[in-house]
């Protein structure tokens, strides 16, 4: 067989990816009838460790290779900042692809870093998840050379790691406590309908739909436009409530869209949060760059860029690593919300 993969040989041989990588690295931790197994396959289809040296750390280029769709958006920009320092810290150097948001640009984002020789490509940020499993098959390929990192997604998928927080329970907690504030009226104000964005815009309905509160879908503004376009968030928000729509309370899926009703407030001579309460997502500078300061959900986006490097370190080296680990995010109040 030409072309194998080290998926092919891990599945061959009845053994997991990590463990082919003990092998050959020459670990002692593998047993001799397992090291048996995985070189009888190796031997059998002629493969040649220099195929595949640099998902395993023979030959390394100590380059990784990294996908952001949007390096301008604060969250990625933030993330890419953290990830690089972390791979420097440890030996790594890093090769950024920008590949915007449709499909076809990432696979060929995707080809492009896997020719320059990763030893492992991270994509950062979720919306590089579809649905539909042909539309993964570029992850799926390029996890068969070398190992993907997910950021806030989750996939599962041979030599795929997900590091996710869980913005699920964020949204859901951070909308009960308004509704517990006393405000039943929340409009929900998103811009994504990516793996994160959907798990939020479910925590945001299961608890409206749990306490009967959800009874218009005009609820659930999503908003189209330039995530740099505060002002157009505003209107969006300022036309929604000329149309009759009433809310006391947003609840945005970033800071961006929260600045945004912040904005619209101001316009129409709102108290805040005494006529409209406000939380944003991701816990951004943004957060401190309005009056009065915006309370936000952390998404622990430090600690989980820590993880995934200490994730992917573990697996270059050939150990077992857990396939998804899920963060859970806290809400900062300030200004913008009533205090517990």
């Amino acid at each position: 067989m030409t072309n194998m993969t080290i998926y092919d040989i891990s599945e061959k041989a009845g053994v997991s990816i990590a463990t082919v990588s003990r092998v050959l690295n020459g670990s002692n931790n593998v047993s001799e009838k397992t090291k048996k197994k995985v070189l009888d396959v190796i031997n059998q289809y002629e493969y040649t460790p220099n195929a595949f040296a640099r998902g395993l750390g023979l030959n390394s280029m100590n380059t990784i290779g990294l996908m952001c769709a949007d390096s301008s958006d604060l969250y990625l920009a933030k993330a890419i900042y953290y990830i690089e320092q972390l791979l420097r810290a440890n030996g790594y150097d890093s090769i950024l692809c920008c590949s915007g948001y449709d499909l076809e640009s990432k696979e060929k984002a995707m080809d492009v870093l896997i020719s320059k020789k990763v030893d492992s490509v991270i994509l950062i940020g979720s919306n590089y998840i579809y649905e539909k499993d042909e539309d993964n098959k570029y992850i799926v390929d390029a996890a068969a050379q070398v190992p993907v990192m997910l950021l806030n997604a989750a996939f599962d998928a041979p030599n795929v790691y997900s590091i996710v927080s869980d913005d699920f329970t964020s949204m859901y907690e951070a909308t009960t406590q308004m509704i517990h504030s006393g405000i039943s009226d929340i409009l929900y104000f998103y811009n994504s309908t990516s793996y994160s964005g959907k798990r939020k815009l479910a925590g945001y309905r299961t608890a409206m739909e749990e306490h009967g509160l959800l009874k218009s879908g005009n609820l659930m503004q999503f908003y189209s436009g330039s995530h740099e376009d505060i002002h157009a968030m505003g209107s969006q928000l300022e036309k929604a409530a000329e149309k009759g729509l009433s809310f006391h309370g947003v609840i945005a899926a970033d800071d961006n869209l929260a600045l945004g009703a912040v904005k619209y407030a101001q316009n129409a001579g709102l108290r805040i949060p005494e006529d409209l309460a406000i939380v944003g997502y991701n816990n951004s500078l943004l957060t401190t760059c309005c009056t009065p300061e915006l309370t936000s959900i952390d998404n622990k986006l430090e600690t989980l860029c820590q993880h995934l490097i200490t994730t992917l370190m573990g697996v270059l080296t050939g150990n077992e690593m857990p396939k998804k680990t899920i963060f859970s995010g806290e809400i900062i109040s300030r200004g913008t919300t009533f205090s517990k």
